[in-house]
């Protein structure tokens, strides 16, 4: 398939190295930053009660076992493709590179799912107005459809409109901060409560009702995989990768664990809980002069940065594969005039739109992202121990052999059903995965037809 092999077969025209360690960090940060906790924070509230920023700080931790095997593969291969181009190098089967390609591709509609679900209920919150169940998914799919408009006029990722935006989502972040830090400093507020584990009614023991929260909160860490898919942009990259990932990680990583602290010091478990909007809860307890619309609007920007880069992900990544044949290739036309895969983003979106309104919330669309990317990321883990044996001749960051071993493990634990997962993400997932395997099918059949017609 194009994601596995072009940068291995044939001479190609070289992407235009224009990023520096500055633009990759901005890249990182804004999409790891967004959806997840802007829309999530109340959700693992609910699991553990005051100590919201346990889970985060494990997901961090999981994230991070994972970005060092990332980081291993990105500079010893330093192309795009990202986990699909890894799979295929380390089993050669072109089956299971298809799976996990459509895998990434099915987390990124999911993801965009999420983050128009997150985006209607802000936007209902931030206008003070009760759309109800029905009026939130019907600006749900507007929003979706305006998404995949953008999409099909041809807007490609804009360095410029990503530092913006990460701007952006930083200040709606930096905000619930500085309004944490003031509220604590002014005696407002119940700094006790991060210390006060509560689990949900009905459970017993802290161990587990930790690990539920955990496969919520570790939705709002992804996004650092996509950044070696522009590794082919980026100046030395070998040299710069180990560092700004890292780095970002650790940035968002902070940020995430002062706005938990934050949240629960001015709201409690039970408040945040309820909903799809806890950080206008926060901004509304703790700063009730500010313009609650302004901060509505915050929010809605970020997760529209979210739904928009997940969807040209997916929808490009969907046509990759019909161009190369392993799904039906009227996947892979594109328009005469827009010169944009319009049949593979009509696809994709109509995928977005069942999602939305049949597959439930935030909680059950973050989860089932979630969990797509925790079993992509346990084949990532194994392929740095596959590819161990593989040699090249350039300098590459190389990780300790238990951190793959151990990110494996973690990432695979946390996807199975022991955790609390919600059945639904089991369903969504299979549901998923299941339209593909139809799909790669479907062209097998195609093609023997054909062969024995051209016979």
């Amino acid at each position: 398939m194009a994601t596995t092999e072009t940068g291995t077969s044939g001479k190609q025209p070289e992407l235009k190295r224009v990023m520096g360690p500055g633009l990759l960090l901005l890249f990182i940060i804004g999409d790891i930053l967004g959806t997840g906790i802007y829309a999530l924070t109340g959700q693992v509230a609910a699991e553990v009660g005051g100590v919201v920023w346990l889970p985060f700080l494990i997901a961090f931790c999981v994230a991070l076992l994972t970005a060092f095997s990332y980081l291993e593969l990105v500079t010893k291969y330093p192309q795009a493709a990202g986990a699909a181009l890894y799979t295929h190098k380390a089993f050669g089967i072109h089956f299971l590179t298809f799976i996990v390609a459509f895998a990434v591709m099915s987390s990124g509609i999911t993801s965009a799912a999420t983050a128009s679900r997150a985006f209607a209920a802000n936007f209902s919150g931030g206008l003070g107005i009760d759309m109800g169940e029905a009026g939130v998914i019907g600006v749900a799919v507007l929003f979706i459809a305006l998404v995949a408009a953008i999409n099909f006029r041809g807007v490609g990722e804009s360095v410029k409109l990503n530092v913006v935006l990460t701007v952006i989502e930083l200040s709606g972040l930096l905000l619930i901060i500085a309004i944490g830090i003031w509220a604590i400093g002014n005696g407002q507020g119940d700094v006790s409560r991060i210390w006060t584990f509560v689990p949900p009614e009905g459970s017993s023991g802290v161990f587990w009702p930790v690990i539920a929260a955990t496969t919520l909160a570790f939705f709002a860490m992804v996004g650092f995989e996509d950044s070696v898919n522009m590794a082919e942009e980026c100046k030395k990259p070998s040299d710069i990768f180990p560092k700004v990932l890292l780095g970002g990680l650790l940035i968002t990583g902070a940020i995430y664990m002062l706005v938990s602290i934050s949240a629960i010091t001015l709201v409690s478990a039970e408040d945040l809980g309820e909903g799809e909007t806890p950080l206008l809860k926060v901004v509304q307890a703790g700063a009730p002069g500010f313009p609650i619309s302004i901060f509505g609007l915050i929010t809605m920007l970020a997760v529209a940065n979210s739904a928009l880069i997940n969807m040209m992900m997916a929808s490009r990544l969907l046509y990759g594969m019909g161009r190369e044949g392993v799904i039906p290739a009227i996947l892979g036309k594109v328009h005469s005039s827009r010169q944009t895969p319009y049949i593979a983003i009509i696809f994709t979106t109509v995928l977005a739109i069942a999602l939305i309104t049949l597959a439930g919330g935030v909680p059950e669309l973050g989860g089932t992202t979630a969990l797509l990317l925790l079993c992509v990321f346990a084949v990532v883990n194994i392929a740095v121990l596959v590819l161990r044996k593989d040699t090249v001749e350039h300098k590459h960051f190389r990780t300790p052999t238990i951190v793959p071993i151990l990110g494996a493990i973690t990432c695979a634990f946390l996807a199975g059903p022991w955790t609390g997962r919600e059945p639904v993400q089991y369903f969504i997932a299979a549901c998923l995965i299941g339209l593909g395997v139809v799909l790669w099918l479907a062209t097998l059949g195609i093609m023997r037809r054909t062969e024995k017609a051209a016979d």
